[in-house]
């Protein structure tokens, strides 16, 4: 994506359901589960970067020590950071006592994280600031081990506020900032509640099916409590991925069914979904239960986790990918008139790259359709040296921009931090005939359109094409998202800029007037949440008609080359991608109500000026 936003977090869960000893015994250390919960988390660290945390729980502790730990770190690679710091608390204890590692009990006893139960976090800030306190696990403690909680999470709640309120809670200045902290309020409630009415036997589901309910967004969370319960539990809507794998030794939970995979060297039918409203129950004796703890919603699972979040490694995940890249072919050889003579394919960034493999196979299916009429059309007449050049012909392809490392301006000045903005892609010269070559380059979306203005159309007019053309494997980002993806401004949106500049062109402005006015009744009203008002800022116009505004206004200001665009239509992403049919962003069908408030706020600070957050 070449503009960069921030979005959902990845969790990971493990319960080990032997003694320690067995870890020893069968795989040489008794660090096993330390070493899995490292792998699952670096195998899912493009899901988080602005932070990292891990929790443990002992089970069977004597009273009196510590039985929970928590170690967070929002430093750069903060995952190597929290287990340099477990390994260093390992390697000072070995220098102690040489031989301890061989006996695991005592390890137990003096290692922080030597943990039955551990929970691992990735963070990318959505609510909060970058701080280590914003890093999740957060944690709940308490004299009674069974009201101990930690908590973690991949999700966005849109009713925060309401969270609060509901189990009495006046939130401070951090809580404020963090819907987690309303999540765990509310969990740990009723947690406390169900402790106090059965002591010694909370039943962890049961407080799962009352809190639950309260939750407005798309959530993947797990917890562990002081007694040594882990658990896992994904929304109605499915909107958050959850994937988890289980054996005699170990329980797993995880974002991604990849990483689970490559950590634990299992086959894809192994690793199995948790499906919407359920949840997964490690008890304290190892036991384990799956079991619907809410009712089931429409799924909605977000379909940007195919498109460009989840690692393509997953092989589900990279089919879809080349299919949505196929899917494309079809408008981009009509658009070229099919002269892929004079046509170079390109993919920017390198996550486009497997969408760009698709592209690439739907032209050379078309290529190789064209060569066998033309051969068969010669009959028995055939030229050798024409039949040569006929069957050497491909789709011509290059690698046309490549990303340099991260440049930081050391100026503040607009103009100086423009031109240095300019760089951050370099190209490869002579890939292009000056003035001949269309060039077509896909990116996964356009969310704001600025980088492609700002930097790569810049640089990709270097090379002066003919023409340069945009396609984007994502169909047109209309809408905010709140489920857990860091975009929540519609003037942020290069589709939302196109409408009202269309709007302005038709002399129809006063349209927005209107929209803010129905929300500011809806609001009084307390109605916000009930439909979607910013749907007839688009209405007038088709698809076609802001695509075309869009190619515009990601064109920079002098530039005579033609530059044109081509979006994924709605019916091909959910023809690609067939299990995640999340499309709010592009539909503004929000799966709870929150969304349809979240979008009208929006639309409301936008119409205010104001540079805040929808939520």
């Amino acid at each position: 994506m070449s503009d960069a936003i921030k979005h959902e977090c990845g969790l990971a869960f493990i319960r080990l359901r032997k003694p320690f000893s067995w870890y020893q015994q069968q795989y040489g250390t008794v660090l096993w589960g330390l070493n899995k919960l490292y792998l699952l988390m670096e195998k899912q660290h493009n899901r988080g970067q602005d932070g990292a945390g891990v929790a443990a729980v002992k089970l069977d502790v004597e009273p009196g020590y510590p039985f929970m730990n928590r170690l967070r770190s929002a430093n750069t690679g903060a995952i190597a950071d929290l287990f340099r710091q477990i390994g260093e608390e390992f390697n000072d204890l070995q220098k102690y006592n040489p031989d301890i590692a061989q006996h695991p009990g005592l390890l137990k006893g003096h290692l922080s994280f030597l943990g039955e139960l551990l929970l691992g976090h990735l963070r990318y800030g959505t609510q909060g600031r970058n701080n280590v306190e914003f890093c999740h696990p957060f944690i709940k403690r308490h004299t009674i081990p069974a009201r101990n909680l930690a908590l973690a999470g991949n999700f966005n709640l849109v009713n925060t506020e309401e969270l609060f309120e509901s189990v009495g809670v006046e939130p401070g200045a951090f809580q404020k900032q963090s819907d987690l902290a309303a999540l765990m309020e509310v969990l740990h409630h009723f947690l406390v509640e169900a402790d106090e009415a059965a002591p010694g036997a909370t039943d962890i589901l049961n407080v799962l099916r009352k809190a639950i309910p309260l939750f407005d967004g798309g959530f993947h969370v797990g917890g562990i409590t002081g007694n040594g319960t882990g658990f896992v539990f994904r929304d109605a809507h499915g909107i958050r991925p959850s994937y988890y794998y289980i054996n005699d030794e170990v329980i797993v939970a995880a974002s991604e069914r990849a990483a689970i995979r490559t950590a634990f060297n299992v086959a894809e039918n192994e690793v199995q979904e948790l499906m919407p409203g359920q949840a997964l129950v490690a008890w304290p004796d190892g036991t384990y239960v799956i079991e619907q703890v809410v009712p089931a919603k429409e799924r909605k699972a977000c379909s940007f986790e195919r498109i460009y979040f989840s690692r393509g490694s997953d092989e589900k995940i990279y089919k879809e990918r080349q299919q949505l890249g196929y899917n494309l072919s079809k408008p981009v050889l009509e658009h070229i008139g099919y002269d892929l003579r004079n046509t170079i394919f390109s993919f920017i960034p390198n996550t486009a790259e497997v969408a760009f493999y698709g592209l690439l196979k739907g032209a050379e299916h078309y290529l190789n359709q064209i060569k066998i009429e033309r051969i068969q059309s010669w009959g028995a007449d055939v030229d050798p040296e024409r039949l040569t050049e006929m069957i050497n012909r491909k789709v011509r392809m290059e690698k046309i921009a490549i990303k340099d490392v991260k440049m930081r301006t050391f100026i503040t000045e607009d103009a100086s931090r423009s031109e240095m903005v300019q760089h951050v892609y370099d190209i490869t010269y002579g890939t292009v005939r000056r003035g001949e070559d269309t060039l077509v380059v896909i990116d996964d979306s356009i969310v704001r359109g600025t980088t492609l203005r700002e930097s790569i159309i810049r640089m990709l007019a270097r090379l002066e094409p003919k023409k340069i053309l945009v396609v984007s494997s994502a169909p047109q980002i209309r809408y905010p998202d709140c489920y857990g993806i860091d975009m929540s401004k519609l003037g942020d949106f290069i589709a939302f800029s196109a409408a009202v500049e269309l709007l302005k062109e038709r002399g129809q402005e006063s349209l927005l007037q209107e929209l803010y006015n129905e929300c500011v009744s809806l609001h009084e009203r307390n109605e916000l949440h009930t439909r979607n008002v910013v749907k007839s800022v688009y209405k007038t116009f088709t698809n076609e008609e802001i695509t075309a505004k869009i190619a515009q206004l990601i064109t920079p200001a002098g530039l005579d080359i033609p530059v044109a665009v081509i979006y994924q239509t709605i019916e091909d992403l959910h023809a690609a991608c067939p299990g995640n049919l999340g499309d709010w962003y592009f539909t503004g069908n929000y799966p709870t109500p929150g969304g349809n408030r979240v979008v009208n706020k929006a639309f409301m600070n936008y119409m205010e000026g104001k540079n805040a957050r929808g939520y």
